[in-house]
């Protein structure tokens, strides 16, 4: 199975669009949503082209490829826009050999680490930070970065697995 992940959209389509292009050129079976979604949050201003409606609209028509989690802008009104759930905290998804526990990153991280074993790939967004990297606990840490603002000198961006490896695409 070939994901795409996606994290910290905040309601900015243009970002999406560019997004969605470069993970359909690469192709893949589910679009995993790593939360905040719609809402830029109170720290972040509001970012260029803010358009959450057209963001949901977008999302919407691939509900069917779409797993999402809750990130910590996301609130029970953002539900409302989507036709797919996305207010759990976490989800788990299996994928050939390896697992992923997908949650935003706000709960669960690596220094909050959930309940997990050895193997798993615990993909999160939250820091805007792409990373990429193996603990010595076996756990493997998976952050696609943010699609509309990216922090710490990264640049705007998403992450693939194509079955095989994990990897981190800019946009």
């Amino acid at each position: 199975m070939r994901i795409a992940f996606f994290s910290d959209i905040h309601g900015v389509p243009s970002a999406l669009q560019s997004a969605l292009a470069a993970a359909d050129a690469l192709g893949f079976d589910r679009l995993v949503l790593l939360g905040d979604l719609l809402y830029h949050g109170p720290r972040n201003g509001v970012p260029d082209f803010y358009d959450p409606v057209k963001v949901a609209d977008m999302l919407n028509a691939r509900k069917d490829a779409i797993v999402a989690v809750r990130g910590n802008c996301d609130a029970e009104v953002d539900q409302m826009m989507f036709k797919f759930p996305m207010m759990a905290d976490y989800a788990v998804l299996e994928s050939g050999k390896e697992t992923f526990f997908l949650t935003h990153g706000h709960l669960w991280n690596e220094y909050r680490m959930p309940p997990i074993g050895m193997g798993t790939v615990l993909a999160h967004g939250h820091t805007h930070i792409p990373e990429n990297k193996r603990l010595e606990c076996g756990i493997t840490i998976f952050n696609p970065g943010s699609v509309s603002l990216p922090k710490g000198g990264s640049r705007r961006s998403f992450g693939y697995f194509d079955g095989e490896s994990l990897r981190h695409y800019t946009i």
